[in-house]
């Protein structure tokens, strides 16, 4: 991006100084995402996202309000990441008789949520898979070296022949994904078999984690580098 530096020959008004500013950011915010690589991706952002972001940053928020606003951009982000599963061509017969080209998604498919805030975003993955089959990784971070740990994972015996969303609502440093994804991979999980559904996320964890998994997708409605760490806490009532 070229800066002008002779002001004497620059005659902006006042239009076009909103209109550069807007272009200036653009570019910076196309910039910062491309550093990340391709496989990070940002849940398309508008008014209505803006809305729920800023409703569960704020602490003057109410418990029953900060989990009805969680539910509805989990909703949002649970959505976005089907979006990056595979779907297979079909032909189906309406009731009138009549044909239709369309897409149904391809078998083997499961979740995987990460104890306990990842929980939060199961009931988003059931509204839209009814009958998907979901599994359990609890990661604790040790009270000396703050080392992350894994204490229990449950996943359905078929895991390794799945597509996997790993869901983590929160991530400050990504130490506790990259424990998560790497107990996925102990069980033959293919890294770009593993979709990850994430709310918020810093710059450093989305570094961290791209650097470590670049063959795994990341979908996330955020990046910013203050995380609301408050989430698992305030949305199961135990702050």
């Amino acid at each position: 991006m070229e800066l002008v530096e002779n002001k004497e020959n620059l005659e902006i008004g006042a239009g076009d100084c909103i209109q550069l500013k807007k272009n200036i950011l653009l570019e910076l915010k196309t910039d910062s995402i491309e550093e990340y690589g391709p496989n990070l991706k940002l849940l398309p952002s508008n008014d209505q996202v803006r809305e729920l972001q800023t409703i569960l940053r704020d602490r003057n928020t109410t418990r029953s309000d900060f989990k009805f606003y969680a539910d509805r951009l989990i909703r949002l982000v649970i959505e976005e990441s089907l979006n990056q599963l595979p779907f297979s061509k079909c032909t189906i017969t309406t009731p009138t008789g009549a044909q239709y080209n369309g897409l149904r998604y391809e078998r083997g498919n499961c979740g995987v949520s990460i104890v306990r805030s990842g929980e939060a975003m199961e009931q988003g993955l059931r509204d839209c898979c009814r009958s998907i089959r979901i599994g359990k990784i609890l990661v604790e971070s040790d009270a000396e070296t703050h080392e992350a740990r894994v204490v229990y994972a449950r996943f359905p015996e078929d895991i390794a022949t799945r597509k996997v969303l790993l869901m983590y609502p929160i991530m400050s440093t990504g130490n506790t994904v990259i424990k998560a994804v790497n107990v996925l991979k102990e069980h033959h999980v293919l890294e770009e078999n593993i979709i990850l559904s994430n709310l918020f996320c810093t710059p450093f964890a989305a570094k961290a984690i791209v650097q470590t998994f670049p063959q795994m997708t990341i979908l996330t409605s955020e990046l910013h580098h203050v995380a609301p760490n408050h989430f698992g806490q305030k949305y199961f009532g135990t702050d």
